[in-house]
């Protein structure tokens, strides 16, 4: 049986970094913080990674204009 092995992934975001300010529901909030609990990360972490994913799998629907 092999050794269990820990894999740290390293930093990504270690470029420039400017400050974001958002409002967040209690319940949203505590679902980022058990996911911090469980993975180690930090709330800014798991929010970047969660903003990069979703731009990086978006699909931008453009509402046709009506004629009037």
């Amino acid at each position: 049986m092999s050794e269990p092995t820990l894999r740290i992934t390293p930093k990504k975001y270690s470029g420039e970094t400017t400050i974001v300010s958002m409002r967040l529901a209690k319940e949203l909030l505590k679902d980022i913080d058990a996911v911090a609990a469980v993975t180690g990360r930090n709330r800014n972490e798991i929010l970047t990674m969660s903003l990069e994913f979703a731009l990086n799998h978006m699909e931008i629907v453009m509402k046709e204009r009506e004629e009037t």
